[in-house]
């Protein structure tokens, strides 16, 4: 499969949750995306901001941070957001039950690069990266190798 790779300027908190509310009308359970950036980027904004869109009732989404996970069930199906910072060991991964999670719910994943070699193929990554000048305006590039994203992607324009 060949990486394909799309960069997009967020000139504001609010184009990011409009561009996170696009692509999750997009998801199905098995969709995994990782959320890739520095620390105030913007990770967690983005997968509030998707989660909310989904849900039938809007609801706070705190930040994975400490519980590691947190899950909610929506219109299309469960909706995993792992917060991966603090972990030291792909044991503790497997001990989440992020692989199973993989094909049974939509998952994003802060910090995927703990995954190592737990990453999976098929994901769609998402790297945030803020503007130097504009601290508001963020770049994002999303890149992909599973035919999927191209179809889902057209519609997130």
């Amino acid at each position: 499969m060949t990486l394909q790779a799309r960069s997009i300027t967020l000139n504001s908190p609010e184009d990011t949750a409009a561009m996170a509310t696009r692509l999750g009308a997009e998801l199905r359970p098995g969709d995994i995306l990782l959320l890739e950036g520095e620390i105030g980027t913007g990770k967690t904004h983005f997968a509030r901001s998707l989660i909310q869109s989904l849900m039938t009732v809007p609801e706070d989404v705190p930040s994975p941070t400490f519980t590691l996970v947190q899950a909610y069930d929506t219109p299309p199906g469960e909706i995993w957001h792992c917060d991966l910072y603090r972990l030291s060991a792909l044991e503790e991964i497997e001990e989440l039950g992020l692989s199973e999670a993989f094909d049974s719910a939509i998952c994003l994943i802060e910090w995927p690069e703990k995954l190592g070699p737990l990453t999976p193929t098929s994901a769609l990554t998402l790297h945030l990266k803020t503007d130097p000048n504009i601290m508001e305006k963020r770049q994002l590039t999303l890149s992909w190798s599973d035919p999927k994203w191209s179809r889902k992607l057209e519609n997130t324009q």
